[in-house]
């Protein structure tokens, strides 16, 4: 178990995330992390802030579970360290905001750091240190390996709507997952997928609707989701579910 405010600690290798130059407008739109350790996404029971690593120097694989909300604000996040983002999903018009968010550059069109796609396999722009890649994959309780995270820098997220035990060999895999609350049969297929002991298995069915638990290799912790009034007017109000 890691210390609260070093959830980065628990992905390895070399947690500390490199520092990037976004454009100011994009800065001004969501929550600013509290160290070069990670991504901060809320903040523990204490009112520390809590940061995770989302993108690292390693193939990375990241479940959500529990909603649309919960994925398109990491995505959002992940935009403003520099990162490149790529959704592949069938429900394009959810995942709208995000571009819009990026900003447009001098010809009025939309900046290319976000890219929404269909679900198909599609060739991926090389990840390097200063230009990392999150994939999101919008493709339901069961997805494909359309587009493993193979390469240093870049992420997979998986959205997953809720939990289904053929997502077994894609969810139970994951670097680190993100989870709001279960029913109590959902949690009952997370602690099969991911081995969890009947207290943690339990503790997924009590989690409030405003927060998560973050859990992975040697992790397990929940935060409070914290957003900014630029954050809200682009996802709305902070929420589990779609």
């Amino acid at each position: 178990m890691t210390s609260p405010t070093r959830i980065h600690d628990a992905m390895s290798p070399r947690a500390v995330a490199p520092e990037f130059s976004v454009p100011p407008t994009m800065l001004d739109s969501v929550a600013p992390s509290g160290d070069r350790g990670g991504m901060v996404l809320g903040k523990g029971l204490k009112g520390e802030p809590l940061s995770v690593s989302i993108l690292r120097p390693a193939p990375t694989r990241i479940a959500v579970v529990g909603g649309l909300y919960l994925a398109r604000l990491t995505a959002l996040r992940a935009i403003a360290t520099g990162a490149w983002v790529i959704v592949a999903t069938a429900r394009d018009s959810a995942w709208r905001g995000l571009e819009r968010a990026a900003g447009t550059g001098a010809d009025g069109k939309p900046v290319p750091l976000v890219k929404i796609r269909r679900l198909v396999p599609v060739e991926l722009p090389r990840p390097t240190e200063d230009g990392p890649l999150l994939v999101v994959h919008d493709g339901g309780s069961t997805p494909q390996e359309l587009f493993p995270a193979r390469s240093p820098w870049q992420t997979t997220m998986y959205v997953l709507p809720y939990l289904h035990p053929q997502a077994a060999s894609t969810a139970g895999q994951a670097d680190l997952v993100l989870i709001q609350r279960l029913a109590a049969a959902q949690a009952q297929v997370a602690g099969q997928i991911w081995r969890l002991p009947p207290n943690l298995t339990q503790q997924l069915t009590q989690i409030p609707d405003d927060q998560v638990i973050a859990f992975g290799r040697n992790l397990w912790t929940p935060l409070k989701l914290v957003t900014n009034a630029k954050e809200r007017q682009i996802l709305g109000p902070v929420r589990r579910g779609d």
